[in-house]
Parts: structure tokens; C-alpha cells; sequence
């Protein structure tokens, strides 16, 4: 099938590494519905996407939002073929799991794992009819952590089971993949690029690959997995990270 005729549903999409996925696929032909909170500069990437973007606002953690989004995606789109679940609380840092309120750590579940829960439950029987494909954004702090971010790194491991357990369920006709990204620089990804700073020599210096990640590395492994050239995968976790999470680190 043409890409002009295939319709994704990105979450996340007006900042970040969803902006990158939201412009990429746009670039490739797709047509792309993508939420946010944001509704100033989704409206504003909407303007920008010559009739192949659609901006719904919404709240991933609410179930009343999901299924608009979903509906305004098959009465712009006419069908689904893909999902990204990309949504989520970014700043890993709660600070000492002592101090952590269940409040906070409840939102972060709501947002970050119940989301793309609730978003598969209600494109699932539009994604069958077209044998689509499904990729959850999760992190490599599903894999290592920093101190002061259980409720980030929960919700991200999280991310990754729910990736193997709705593959193995939806199979074989709508596959599951999950992507882990590293470092990747989202800063001229949030609607402004003024004042951004350059990454340093030590910032790219850290990965065996030689630089920081853009969001176009996440994009790319998206627009993969979701394309026929991946049909013979399903319920995997791609590590994007640029080797880090393979480097041995040790004190001096």
C-alpha cells in the first residue's frame, strides 16, 4: 500500500522525540493524527503539515480523551494502520522514594504506562482490519537507573512487558514492537529552537557511536517497524541508545 493512503496515530506528537515520528512519517507520505497537551503548538505543527497532520488535544490517562482520539482519527483518516505510543511524563527525578507521595507516582503510572494501555485497547479492532503495527516509546531506564527515579523507571519496564504480552494476544495480525531510546536531544524538538545550546565534545564523547541522539534515530526505527520491511517482528525491545547501555563505566 501507498504511505499516502496509510493513517498512524502518534501520542505525544507535538513536542520531542513525537515531533520527530509526527514529522518524519509526514515526510514519507503517511497521513499522522497526534495528541498532546499542548494544544498552542500542536495547532501550530498542524498548520505546517500541508494536509497530512491532524492535532487532537487530549490526555492519554483519560479514557473519555482516548476514545475521541480515535474516533476523530477514523473520521479524518478513514482507517488506522499504525499506533505509537509515545506520551509520557519526561523528567525521570521524583526525588527519595521515602519523600515520593503516591499522588505523583500514580500519575506517572496513569500517563506513562495506563496510557498506551488504553490507547491499544481502543485501536485494536481498527489496527486488526488493516494487519497494522503498534510501537511503544520506552527508555533505557528500563534497563539501568540513576537514584530518585522509581516511579520513571517502573513505568518504562512496564512499557516493555506490555510490549511482548499484546504481541503475543494480537497476533498475527496487528504487531507489537517497543523502542528504548537513550540520550537523544530533543531541545529544537519543542516547538522553539531559540536559545538551545550546543551539546559539547564530552556530551557526544560518552557514546561508543560518537554522538548524542537526535530524534530523527527514534523516527527512523519507528517508520521500520511499522512498514512491511518488519513483518517477521513482533514483541521486541529495540535498544536506541547509541551503545551506552553496552559501556562499562567504572570510577577513577
Amino acid at each position: 500500500m501507498n504511505p499516502s493512503e496509510r493513517v498512524a496515530l502518534v501520542t505525544g506528537g507535538a513536542k520531542g522525540i513525537g515531533r520527530g515520528i509526527v514529522q518524519h512519517l509526514s515526510n514519507e507520505g503517511w497521513k499522522v493524527v497526534f495528541s498532546d497537551l499542548d494544544d498552542t503548538v500542536g495547532k501550530t505543527l498542524e498548520s505546517a503539515g500541508k494536509g497530512l497532520l491532524k492535532f487532537v488535544a487530549g490526555d492519554v490517562a483519560s479514557e473519555r480523551d482516548v476514545k475521541r482520539m480515535l474516533r476523530e482519527t477514523l473520521s479524518w483518516g478513514g482507517r488506522l494502520d499504525a499506533v505509537i505510543n509515545n506520551a509520557g511524563i519526561a523528567n525521570p527525578e521524583t526525588g527519595p522514594v521515602e519523600a515520593l507521595s503516591l499522588k505523583e507516582w500514580q500519575r506517572r503510572l496513569d500517563v506513562n504506562l495506563t496510557g498506551p494501555f488504553l490507547v491499544a485497547k481502543h485501536a485494536v479492532p481498527h489496527l486488526r482490519q488493516a494487519r497494522g503495527a503498534i510501537v511503544n516509546i520506552a527508555s533505557t531506564r528500563a534497563l539501568q537507573s540513576e537514584p530518585d527515579t522509581e516511579a520513571y523507571a517502573a513505568t518504562k519496564g512496564g512499557i516493555v512487558a506490555l510490549t511482548h504480552a499484546l504481541a503475543m494476544s494480537l497476533g498475527p495480525e496487528i504487531r507489537v514492537n517497543c523502542i528504548s531510546p537513550g540520550w537523544i536531544d530533543t531541545r529544537a524538538h519543542q516547538g522553539s529552537s531559540e536559545g538551545v545550546p550546543p551539546l559539547t565534545k564530552e556530551d557526544h564523547s560518552q557514546h561508543p557511536v560518537g554522538r548524542v541522539g537526535v530524534p530523527e534515530d527514534i523516527a527512523s526505527m519507528t517508520d521500520y517497524l511499522i512498514s512491511p520491511k518488519a513483518g517477521f517482528i513482533t514483541g521486541q525491545n529495540f535498544v536506541v541508545d547509541g551503545g551506552m547501555v553496552r559501556k562499562m563505566i567504572y570510577g577513577e
